[in-house]
């Protein structure tokens, strides 16, 4: 077998980047810098995200009810806790009292600092904090309530870095497919925890889903310092094209803010506000369905712990999916010509809202009926992913420069209906478990209207006056 030296080697490599992003080797090949950004942005986000949802699956089996002989199945014996639903329910909404609260500090941050430390920092502090989760849960409930209110906290920061950093490398025609394809690693780490969880705690126990995943976490952070660079012009490998082709693509956009905001601007600006009402609406969906829907599953359709995972895993692999398609259908739309910014972020939204909605009131009378709610579910999940290429990244197009801190805007919006989805649903759901379930459904259905009605209205995809650089700061 014949082998090249490795000097000649590396010669056709180099040969090989530099190519990339110019008519003889398209961008999107492997080589390129912002697409290899899109893959590691992608698995840092199933990561998120696994650490985020395996509280929702381990508390099924770490809740005395009803009483199993876990001798059967589980290798290790864990505790279970007697924590009613009102107690779950506030337990699971701890986490984003955190969350709401490092919101605007993670967009503010990566802002000064750059969104590859904040984004790496506050994963590595997640992952280190949940390798703690089954110790606080020996302590005490308030324990476990303060833990996962810093878990919030720590993975506040990750969204708002993550959109200052597209902010410098999305060029405006690929903003949906590559942002897209990086929030798909969301619904994939739902997808993937679900089961796995599942099955970890049948066999090994719960505390070891948060050991597992937890040690995960912490492994991968070292990839994300490896891989990542804050910006085109630090990038070792970029090839020269590229560099070019993004730098050019945002020119017009201005350089990232420094101390002072346009507060007051942001807080009159009405665009700002219909992506935040509609941050708030859908998200109320959206988190009952990523932490309570294990929960339904159980109680409601009388899943085991290993069919809980894996079925409600399956409406995701619909979300996954369609959160990618979206993203290229809508830069496709936007790279022809067919319509305006504008356009396709409400035509997505439209769709991404209103037909979940419908579903989910459709699954308020299925009953027991696992099959029927399986398909309402992954239909609403595999739609509502089309909010992605909608009002989800729209603070991109309306103020660039200021991307991470309006998604802390936003997402604080959003994070509050967090707040409140989880200990409603424990409310709701405390007495009558069907009419209980049924009320959460058409409460979710009914916001979501409300949210789109009020985007289509208001909403822009432009960028705003008080965003260029030329403009004073108010």
């Amino acid at each position: 077998m014949c082998v090249l030296p490795p000097e000649q080697l590396l010669g056709f490599f180099r040969s090989w980047v530099d190519k990339a992003g110019t008519p003889e080797m398209p961008a999107q090949c492997l080589c390129s810098a912002r697409y290899s950004l899109a893959l590691v942005l992608h698995f840092s986000l199933f990561v998120v995200y696994s650490l985020r949802v395996n509280l929702s699956i381990a508390i099924v089996s770490s809740v005395l009810s009803p009483p199993v002989d876990a001798s059967k199945f589980c290798l290790l014996q864990a505790p279970v806790y007697d924590w009613s639903a009102k107690t779950q329910g506030v337990i699971l909404s701890a986490f984003f009292y955190g969350y709401l609260f490092s919101q605007l500090l993670g967009g503010y941050w990566s802002g000064m600092f750059g969104g590859k430390l904040v984004l790496g920092y506050g994963l590595l502090a997640t992952s280190a904090l949940t390798l703690l989760t089954p110790l606080a849960a020996g302590l005490g409930v308030a324990y476990l309530i303060g833990l996962q209110a810093l878990l919030g906290m720590a993975e506040g920061v990750i969204f708002p870095a993550q959109y200052t950093l597209w902010a410098k490398w999305a060029p405006p025609l690929e903003r949906s497919r590559l942002m897209n394809l990086a929030e798909a690693g969301c619904t994939f780490g739902t997808f993937v925890t679900f089961p796995v969880a599942g099955i970890i705690c049948q066999y090994l126990g719960w505390p070891y889903v948060f050991y597992i995943f937890g040690g995960i976490g912490c492994v991968w952070c070292v990839f994300w310092f490896l891989l990542v660079y804050e910006d085109p012009a630090c990038h070792p490998c970029i090839s020269a094209g590229e560099k070019e082709y993004i730098v050019s693509s945002l020119a017009n956009q201005g350089s990232s803010h420094g101390r002072s905001l346009p507060l007051l601007a942001m807080i009159k600006s009405l665009p700002l506000w219909a992506i935040s009402v509609a941050y708030f609406c859908n998200d109320w969906l959206f988190y009952t369905l990523l932490t309570s829907m294990p929960t339904y599953m159980n109680d409601v359709l009388h899943f085991d712990i290993r069919e809980n995972g894996l079925l409600s895993a399956l409406p995701y692999v619909g979300n996954w999916l369609g959160t990618i398609v979206s993203g290229l259908l809508a830069d496709f739309l936007l790279s022809k010509h067919m319509f305006s910014t504008a356009t396709v972020r409400k035509l997505f939204s439209v769709l991404g809202m209103m037909l979940p909605a419908v579903s989910l009131v459709a699954m308020s009378y299925v009953a027991c009926d696992y099959t029927a709610a399986v398909v309402f579910l992954t239909l609403s999940m595999t739609v509502i992913s089309m909010c992605g290429a909608g009002f989800n990244i729209n603070q991109i197009d309306i103020a660039p420069r200021y991307a991470g801190f309006l998604l802390g805007v936003t997402n604080t919006f959003g994070t509050v209906s967090g707040i409140i989805a989880p200990t409603a649903v424990g409310f709701l759901t405390s007495q009558d478990l069907l009419t209980g379930w049924r009320n959460v459904f058409f409460v979710s259905a009914a916001l979501n209207l409300f949210g789109l009605l009020f985007y289509v209205t208001f909403g822009s995809g432009t960028i705003q006056d008080w965003a260029r650089e030329d403009t004073a700061l108010q």
